[in-house]
Parts: structure tokens; C-alpha cells; sequence
């Protein structure tokens, strides 16, 4: 073995100055640095610079780290989207008319003549009536008396007329009280037959009737109607003796217009009640007469 100074002598002499190898660009910055510091990996597509100090590149990329959480503006502002217009609040609904204050609806006092029922012994009035009506000629007859209570129609001594005088019938027979049939032998009598002459050069033959007793109202509602008493009859026609027939109606000829008016106006007095054509679209077809109680014996004549 060699002894150790001659290993000694034999040793390569060393430079005075060792040059420090540089570091290897490619090391990463975890091999660079202190190993008390850790420093975070860089991002791939920003590689350290090389001269760039280790704790500025940790400022760096704590920086970069920052702007990263921290939300960056978009490159174009987008165009606000334009604010929808308002919806028009709908149209309040119009009030209903506000309606008058109905006037409190007005009772109708009973008719006193609903209560009428026929006495045992028939009254003096009645049994005059009807003398007079067989000294004219009238043939009638005799009727069981009307009553209804729940409606108020009443004829308590009612009679059924057949003929209106000698030769002068009645179509069809009327059922009336005995001052109404009374007054319509009368009329007949009295007014139309001598206008029958007069105006048609003819005799009256016949009365053509439309209504006597209907136990109804009005055509007008409320009150009863005077037909609900026997106390009202509507004619319709006129049979003269030469066979001519005399209706009615709205616009006869000049001649029947003439007859028809004049005992039209005749009947205002005889009886308080007189509606015709021209009155009302009920009375355009007939000629309504009645004996209606009214005050001071008032008439209505239309």
C-alpha cells in the first residue's frame, strides 16, 4: 500500500477559482427558490422571464392570481335589452247607469162591487129594469148570478140578452147586468137605427158582439175591467136589412166612416166609456161601451 504522503503527492492540483455553474433554465421556479417560500407553479403559457427576481415573480403572479377572481368586463358592452312598455292598466269598467228609485208600487183598493152576491128577494131596482126592457121589446133571460172571489168578478143579478128590441137581434147573446143591457136596447134603438136610415138608406137588422161579461183586469192590468161586472159591450159589427155588413174597423169607406162616427159620438153621454179605432191598438177592431161609475157622471170618449 501506498502511504498517505504518497498519495498526497500524486492528488491533481486544484484551481484557485471554481467557476458556480448557472442554473438550467429549465428548472422550475420551486427549485430556484428558497425552500422556505413556496412559490406557486407558474402558468403554463407564462414561462418566468430569466433575469426576473424570484420574489417579483411571486408578486406577479399573486397579481395575475387577483385579476383572475376578479370579474374582467366583457370586450364589447352588450346593448341593454329596451325596457318593455308599460302596460296601460285597463280601462275601468263604465258605472251602470244608477236607477231611479222606484216609487213604492201603489195598492188598488178593492172594487166594492167585488163583494155583491144576489139577496134572497131580488131588489126593487132590478125588477124595474127589467119591466122596462120587456115594454121595449128585449128578449132576455134570466141568469144565475156570477161570483168569483179571488179574481173580484161579481154580477149578482145577471141576464143573458137574446134580442136588443122588436126585429132587432143580437150575435151572439150577451151576458150582462140589467142597466147595461138596458142601455145597449137603447143605443140600439135610440141612435143606431135611425143613423142606419139616415147614412146606408137601410133599416138595422143586427148587432154583431165581441165581448159582454170576461171576468178579467184591464188589458192595461190593475183594475178590473168593467167587463168584469157585466157593465160593458164591445160591438164589432153592424147587419143593415138589405144584407150589408158594417165592420168596425180603422178606415172604412167615406159612407160607413160617416155612420160609424156619428153614432160614435152619440154614445158619449149614454155611456161614460167609448173607445174605438184610433184610441188604442185593443179598441182598433170594436167599439167598446160601458156604464164605468166615474165622479160627478163624468165620461171618457176617445
Amino acid at each position: 500500500m501506498l502511504s498517505a504522503g504518497a498519495a498526497l503527492a500524486q492528488a491533481p492540483e486544484l484551481p484557485d477559482n471554481v467557476p458556480v455553474p448557472e442554473l438550467n433554465q429549465s428548472q422550475s421556479a420551486q427549485e430556484a427558490a428558497p425552500a422556505d417560500v413556496p412559490i406557486p407553479a407558474p402558468r403554463p403559457a407564462d414561462a418566468p422571464e430569466p433575469d426576473q427576481p424570484a420574489t417579483d415573480k411571486m408578486d406577479q403572479q399573486k397579481s395575475d392570481q387577483h385579476q383572475q377572481a376578479r370579474p374582467q368586463p366583457p370586450a364589447v358592452a352588450p346593448t341593454p335589452t329596451e325596457k318593455p312598455a308599460e302596460a296601460e292598466p285597463p280601462a275601468a269598467a263604465p258605472k251602470p247607469p244608477e236607477m231611479p228609485a222606484q216609487a213604492p208600487e201603489k195598492k188598488i183598493p178593492p172594487d166594492p162591487r167585488s163583494a155583491a152576491v144576489p139577496q134572497e128577494k131580488m131588489p126593487d131596482e132590478e125588477l124595474a129594469c127589467r119591466r122596462r126592457l120587456k115594454s121595449m121589446g128585449v128578449d132576455f133571460e134570466e141568469r144565475k148570478a156570477e161570483h168569483d172571489a179571488a179574481v173580484g168578478c161579481s154580477i149578482p143579478y145577471p141576464i143573458a140578452l137574446k134580442t136588443l128590441g122588436k126585429s132587432l137581434d143580437i150575435n151572439p147573446e150577451s151576458e150582462l147586468n140589467c142597466q147595461m143591457a138596458e142601455a145597449a136596447a137603447r143605443f140600439a134603438a135610440d141612435i143606431v137605427q135611425p143613423a142606419a136610415k139616415a147614412e146606408l138608406g137601410a133599416e138595422l137588422k143586427s148587432v154583431g158582439q165581441a165581448s159582454a161579461f170576461v171576468c178579467r183586469h184591464r188589458n192595461g192590468g190593475g183594475k178590473l175591467s168593467e167587463h168584469a161586472f157585466g157593465n160593458a159591450l164591445d160591438i164589432a159589427s153592424f147587419t143593415l136589412s138589405d144584407g150589408r155588413r158594417i165592420d168596425i174597423r180603422p178606415a172604412p169607406p167615406e159612407k160607413e166612416a160617416k155612420f160609424l162616427n156619428g153614432i160614435r159620438k152619440a154614445a158619449c153621454g149614454p155611456f161614460k166609456t167609448v173607445l174605438g179605432p184610433g184610441s188604442d191598438a185593443d179598441h182598433s177592431l170594436h167599439l167598446h161601451l160601458d156604464l164605468a161609475p166615474r165622479r160627478n157622471g163624468g165620461t171618457f170618449c176617445q
